[in-house]
């Protein structure tokens, strides 16, 4: 059995909800995790839909987890003695607990505390839900089709992103206290977890945004769907993800190379984006194939194409059957439902559910044995001194580099001259696009050509100096260059690698070509971001999701990896299939369509209703959460009617940050649209100094990026260092890790193995 990496550690969970999923995460890579909650049971053991008297999205964030009742403030002294014995506390806002006392009796702890808004700022008392969050995050704003009001997506996106960035930020603190002995206090908020995990507008953007940020997008919702189209074929719909001129070469050759559609011109992307009659004819030309007739014609040809599968057919590949991504979990006696097997693979085997969800019991204990752990020197950032090669591309890659070079490891971006990360692209041909200077930062660049014997020996001896190995590939791409699993750990046994693919390293799927919009249409996600009256609108091309989340996993599960370094003086590998990521935030709702396909009874469901109320201005919107009766109640009583209809007509005359004021003001879940400009400027972001102002000197004026992931009491902000140009610090790296002179790197120079910029 797989040594998990956090076994040992140990973990006080007191966050309800789908965020408990932070827990689970983290209980799935080894650690022990105590629930604790009230005498009676939280709330959340009854939420949504529910068998058996069993909520299913209880189950989906606590499965493998321990529960223990506590009721503060008179079982302080049991919350106490539990503290003295953990490693890392997370809680939000945890009513009755003395913070004081928590110090003075875990000084070594690491406590993570979740908040809706921050510990500041104007926004500091106001209460959020998923698709409030959407409002102030700029999603919502880009959501939708032109014309139409912004269109919330599907399930709890917002929240479920969040959950990963948590356990990245609570591992780089746990890391920090191995190296120093010191405790941290680490404040969380969901708006700016949300932000981040989700689509960020200052961070990394997919492959057709062709540089430009999200934040120099036009004002008003625009029709995306020609990025990454949806045809409807002879049996449903089929996505095309045509981004690169081999792919397009490859399509147009498929309908018999059409002359209307022939010639270099349309090699490039933004011809085939403005072209009026080219999605018409391979529409034509789909009308009589099947969905799985097209998928494997495409996969054959090289054509990047995916079948628009909805939630119970996604479940049901043979990619998720061969994968056992989904496990039987018995609930009630005799009752046993699909839940997601975990999300990452830990040395080839899935750290998946390690039990049932748990029963409340009063005298829950952690057990076994503390490990001792060999921690490198003390430092202040969590991964000073840790040399990690950024093999990573586009988003997933680049952000998971990203998130390590913010921690302060030494990230080294390897590329070569004559394939550059897709992320450089931009329309005017700019040095370095916008996108790649926000989401590079702080690394290092260095360009090798590693089809060169010299070049993969070279790139070897880098290897045996480096910590970390990130990829994002598709599987069997780094193999096929020399760079096996077997040969890279032959080279260095402490090495820790991360891969991240559409869907997995295994399965009769894992070589296909997979981007995030072809992950979301054979997830089932694309199905369901549509306007409910259009069921065939599809609109989650706005998005980049689950790029975002998928890295911080992935950097979960590197941060696990070398804390179980620590303890064992051995390396390890994780890898992460981008589509089991998006299904495991559909657990609750996958499980629920199993019950009622089984002929179980399904009781509750989910009684909130979200509002989008128009307010004054051009396309201006405030979204209100109507949780039960009392915000019904609370809202007649701001806006003066009983219903829905009365709360628009109050809100048509007065603008979105006013109404969103008003109804938090009176407990009511609420918030404006924010467009993505706008966010640094707004009051809450500003308050918690969620931006930052960046420089690039290729990039002719200043620009925002974001902050750190979390407001950690002791690791210091993230540096400011520009993002690389290509090969721009070859040399400097070859000094560094290798040793090398001046005069031994000039011959790799020469022969062009490495490049190093002007």
């Amino acid at each position: 059995m797989t040594d998990l990496p956090l076994s040992g550690v140990r973990v006080i969970d007191a966050v309800p909800g789908r965020l408990g999923a932070v827990g689970r995460l983290l209980g799935e890579l080894g650690a022990e995790v105590i629930r604790i909650e009230p005498s009676g049971g939280g709330a959340d053991r009854l939420a949504g839909a529910t068998v058996e008297g069993v909520s299913l999205s209880f189950v989906a964030a606590n499965l493998g987890k321990k529960a223990v009742a506590i009721d503060l403030p008179s079982d302080q002294e049991r919350l106490l003695a539990l503290a003295r014995e953990a490693d890392i506390f997370l809680e939000a806002g945890l009513e009755g607990l003395d913070h004081a006392a928590l110090r003075a009796a875990a000084p070594a702890l690491i406590h993570v505390s979740i908040s809706d808004f921050g510990q500041t700022g104007p926004w500091r008392d106001w209460q959020a839900s998923d698709a409030v969050l959407h409002a102030l995050t700029g999603g919502l704003s880009r959501s939708g089709l032109p014309g139409r009001p912004p269109l919330l997506p599907p399930g709890q996106l917002a929240l479920e992103t969040a959950g990963p960035q948590i356990a990245v930020a609570a591992l780089g603190a746990f890391i920090r206290r191995l190296r120093t002995g010191e405790s941290d206090r680490v404040n969380i908020s969901l708006l700016e977890a949300g932000m981040q995990a989700l689509d960020p507008g200052f961070g990394l953007s997919g492959s057709a945004q062709s540089g430009v940020p999200l934040w120099q997008m036009p004002r008003s919702r625009t029709d995306e769907r020609h990025r990454y189209p949806i045809l409807p074929c002879a049996d449903g719909f089929v996505r095309l993800c045509i981004l690169a001129p081999r792919q397009w070469r490859a399509m147009h050759a498929w309908m018999g190379e059409p002359a209307e559609f022939a010639g270099p011109d349309w090699d490039r992307l933004i011809t085939r984006l403005t072209s009026p009659e080219l999605l018409p004819a391979i529409t034509r030309f789909f009308a009589d194939k099947g969905r799985a007739e097209i998928e494997e014609e495409a996969a054959r040809r090289g054509v990047p194409a995916a079948a628009v599968l909805n939630a119970g057919e996604a479940v049901r590949t043979p990619q998720m059957a061969a994968r056992h991504a989904f496990v039987p979990v018995e609930i009630a006696a005799g009752c046993s439902l699909p839940f997601p097997n975990g999300t990452i693979e830990i040395d080839g085997a899935r750290a998946g559910v390690r039990g049932p969800a748990p029963g409340l019991k009063g005298d829950a204990q952690f057990g076994g044995e503390r490990p001792s752990f060999q921690a490198p020197a003390r430092a202040d950032y969590p991964l000073a001194g840790v040399r990690v090669l950024d093999m990573g591309v586009i988003v997933v890659g680049g952000e998971t580099g990203r998130l390590f070079a913010d921690l302060g490891a030494d990230v080294v971006k390897v590329e070569n001259g004559a394939f550059p990360d897709g992320q450089r692209q931009s329309l005017n041909d700019a040095p370095v696009s916008l996108t790649f200077a926000a989401g590079h930062r702080n690394k290092r660049g260095l360009s090798i050509d590693l089809r060169s014997g010299r070049g993969k020996a070279l790139f070897l001896d880098l290897v045996r100096e480096a910590d970390v190995l990130l990829s994002n590939f598709k599987p069997g791409t780094l193999a096929s260059l020399g760079f096996d699993q077997e040969t890279l750990f032959a080279a260095n046994p402490c090495l820790v690698t991360v891969d991240s693919s559409a869907f997995g390293p295994t399965g009769p799927w894992s070589r296909r070509l997979g981007y995030g919009p072809l992950v979301r249409a054979s997830a089932g996600l694309s199905r369901q971001w549509v306007y409910p009256d259009e069921p065939d609108g599809f609109c989650d091309t706005v998005t980049v999701y689950p790029d975002h989340v998928a890295a911080r996993i992935g950097a979960a599960g590197a941060l696990a990896l070398l804390i179980r370094r620590m303890r064992t003086g051995e390396g390890g590998a994780a890898s992460v299939s981008q589509a089991e990521v998006m299904l495991g935030h559909m657990a609750a709702d996958i499980a629920r369509r199993a019950a009622e396909a089984a002929g179980m009874a399904v009781d509750g469901g989910e009684a909130i209703e979200n509002w989008l109320l128009p307010c004054a201005g051009d396309d201006e919107w405030c979204v209100v959460t109507v949780r039960d009766d009392a915000d019904r109640a609370a809202i007649a009583a701001v806006t003066g009617g009983s219903d829905r209809a009365g709360a628009e007509r109050w809100a048509q005359a007065i603008a979105p940050d006013a109404a969103a004021a008003a109804l938090q003001a009176a407990g009511v879940p609420a918030g404006m649209m924010v467009r993505v400009v706008e966010l640094p400027d707004s009051p809450g972001y500003r308050a918690l100094g969620t931006f930052r102002a960046a420089t690039h000197p290729l990039v002719p004026s200043a620009f925002q990026v974001e902050g750190p992931i979390a407001h950690f009491e002791r690791v210091p902000a993230p540096d400011q260092r520009p993002a690389p140009r290509i090969g721009e610090n070859s040399a400097e790296v070859l000094r560094d890790w290798l040793g090398l002179s001046d005069d031994a790197i000039a011959p790799l120079l020469a022969d062009k193995i490495i490049e190093q910029a002007a």
